[in-house]
């Protein structure tokens, strides 16, 4: 039976079996006690009171959209994370490549170390702001770190003549699978944003406990496909479509420069209003799927994140723009006893800016560091 801590709920002191409770009074949260053993990575879930703390928005930044607005242009410190880039084959057949930036420790630590293949959002890349902010947390924490460019994404569009979607889960893994053979990796784990926090539940879903597997953190995923698709074109959420929708119209201009052959003149393919009319006229059609419906059936992640087998956490904010969840999505979630599920009430896409003094505003990332330490071992602040 999962435990359910109720956002209105602000428990203190013991609970029934004695055990000390912290107070999360801004969350709801979900997690199974009872664990089954990962029997081939030989993980389980962190207890979430070693590294859970409560997230109280910054002064003034209690609305969802402030949140997620702000969170897009707050200063961060100077990124100064040496590092290599190198291109990896993610589909052999047609040649498709992604351009990764990786992070590695010293020898001889570096196969030991934890590394996080860390998968930005919808339109964005490897540079993303939130990209570089938990790459630099992750380095300090000792984690070898890998900034990975979804297809065409970074600049490198003439890499692939195929598009990107949010289906490409297997992409991750030929990432996961090139570095593991090349440096005899032991563990991988896997942070995803958004449309990348999709990408790595269906990876992971698809997985199940298959090493290097050993842990998976999305924050504001986009698990199920249609209804957030649908949720950008409310009233409220036109300006982050259109947003949207410029960088996809752009990049399929870009693509059918490099490829002519490939792709038709836009005025060929009509007006497109929407990311749900883009995903029908262009996704679907050089994607090699039926319609948009189609797309998002068998590219969301709700359908397999009740095969998850590796410690996992999902951060969702009740005040995302347009994340939304179904309930029986969610009911997965609570089910399986490798998520840790928390819903806060504030947070907005990807953003989390905390009241906490300091490099400590960008809550999730420092709450992403703090349970990767706890499923890798390492104490807090190492």
């Amino acid at each position: 039976m999962s435990w359910v801590r109720s956002p209105l709920a602000a428990p203190t002191g013991r609970d029934r079996r004695g055990c000390h409770e912290q107070r999360w009074p801004n969350c709801r949260f979900f997690v199974k006690p009872e664990t089954q053993e990962n029997k081939e990575v030989d993980l389980k879930p962190a207890e979430p009171a070693e590294w859970l703390t409560d997230f109280e928005p910054h002064r003034g930044l209690s609305n969802g959209h402030l949140q997620t607005i702000v969170g897009n242009y707050f200063p961060r410190p100077p990124f100064r994370v040496d590092g290599v880039a190198e291109t990896v084959e993610v589909d052999p057949v047609d040649g498709s490549r992604v351009l990764c930036h990786c992070h590695w420790q010293a020898e001889p630590e570096r196969a030991r170390r934890l590394t996080v293949v860390l998968v930005h959002g919808l339109e964005g890349s490897s540079d993303s702001r939130y990209m570089k902010g938990i790459t630099a947390r992750a380095w300090d924490a000792g984690f070898n770190a890998i900034r990975m460019n979804m297809r065409n994404c970074g600049g490198t569009d003439d890499l692939t003549p195929t598009l990107y979607h949010s289906g490409l889960s297997g992409d991750v893994g030929a990432v996961v699978r090139h570095f593991a053979r090349q440096f005899s990796l032991q563990s991988v784990a896997l942070v995803g944003y958004s449309m990348g926090g999709n990408m790595v539940l269906k990876l992971a879903g698809e997985w199940g406990n298959q090493l290097p597997l050993c842990a998976v953190a999305a924050v504001c995923p986009a698990i199920d496909l249609a209804v957030g698709s649908d949720a950008l074109h409310e009233p409220l959420n036109r300006a982050y479509e259109w947003s949207f929708l410029r960088g996809l119209r752009s990049r399929y201009a870009r693509k059918r420069e490099l490829f002519p052959a490939n792709y038709v003149a836009p005025t060929e393919i009509g007006a497109v209003r929407s990311v749900r009319e883009f995903d029908h006229k262009i996704v679907s059609r050089y994607c090699g799927f039926r319609d948009a419906d189609d797309y998002y059936y068998r590219a969301a992640s709700a359908r397999v994140v009740d095969r998850i087998a590796v410690p996992t956490f999902i951060l969702q904010a009740l005040d995302d723009p347009f994340i939304r969840l179904l309930s029986e999505t969610r009911a997965k979630l609570i089910a399986n006893p490798y998520i840790t599920f928390v819903e806060t009430r504030h947070g907005g896409h990807c953003a989390y800016l905390s009241r906490d003094p300091g490099n400590e505003i960008h809550w999730a990332e420092a709450t992403v560091i703090r349970f990767l330490q706890a499923v890798a071992g390492q104490p807090h602040g190492s």
